[in-house]
């Protein structure tokens, strides 16, 4: 985490008003209270199966995995359509809880997010003015060999390197895209601007302990990041109502 942060997600508020917000991210995901809703359908992905290359930087709280513009994301119930800004991870310690969101109480050993912004929007800056206007997709993976390989060479920040030849498609396989949770919440860092709408996919995949061990002696900038090394995080509790779409995609709303 940024120095200016603090690292006690409960103390943002005071200095970031939208972090004790009542739309705050992220959550504890209680299964048990799921509905159908028929107006939520399936994605449509564009450009995950296309090879580019890849930029990563560390900025000083993450390091940012920049995605082309050409990755698309629609349907399964956006208000538009959102084009790809980057990815991050978030992992645990020494193979931990590493996942910020949880599914009836249980968390993961890391947490992969996407995020998209509005095609309309110039810049993340920007979409954040929209209530909608960023779109971030989660989940768990194994295939990360490459991107581990890249946080190694970025351990401070500014540090910055290329990797080649890569696919979305790579680290979120096509059968984990059909089942997932959806509800409007936040950034998880400050200033938590309330203007994301969070896909986190049901179905995890299997990471090996030696993966999560090998991120957490990369030790990216230890005495600044800890949300990336995130092994107590404070859950937000939201009064969220769980729906289910007709043709099995799981997903809520608040």
């Amino acid at each position: 985490v940024s120095k200016s942060w603090g690292n006690f997600p409960f103390w943002w508020k005071n200095n970031f008003p939208n972090c004790g917000g009542q739309r705050q991210s992220p959550i504890n995901i209680v299964t048990h209270r799921v509905k159908h809703d028929p107006k939520l359908t399936s994605f449509i992905f564009e450009g995950h199966e296309k090879v580019f290359n890849m930029s990563v930087e560390n900025h000083g709280h993450s390091a940012h995995f920049t995605l082309p513009q050409s990755v698309r994301l629609r349907g399964g119930g956006l208000p538009a359509t959102y084009k790809a800004v980057q990815f991050h991870l978030h992992w645990g310690e020494n193979g931990g809880q590493g996942s910020e969101h949880s599914v009836d109480g249980e968390r993961y050993p890391m947490e992969l997010h996407i995020v998209h912004i509005k095609e309309k929007h110039g810049s993340l800056g920007e979409a954040l003015n929209d209530s909608t206007g960023v779109a971030v997709t989660s989940g768990q993976n194994k295939q990360l060999d490459r991107v581990i390989e890249a946080l190694g060479k970025v351990r401070y920040e500014g540090n910055s390197c290329e990797i080649e030849d890569f696919r979305l498609t790579d680290i979120i396989p096509q059968a984990n895209k059909l089942n997932y949770y959806r509800y409007s919440g936040s950034l998880t860092t400050p200033g938590c601007d309330q203007a994301v709408v969070w896909t986190v996919f049901q179905q995890s995949l299997p990471i090996s302990k030696n993966q999560v061990e090998r991120l957490f002696l990369l030790r990216i900038n230890q005495t600044e990041i800890k949300m990336l090394v995130n092994t107590d995080y404070n859950h937000q509790y939201l009064n969220l109502e769980l729906k289910q779409d007709t043709i099995g995609n799981i997903i809520f709303l608040p």
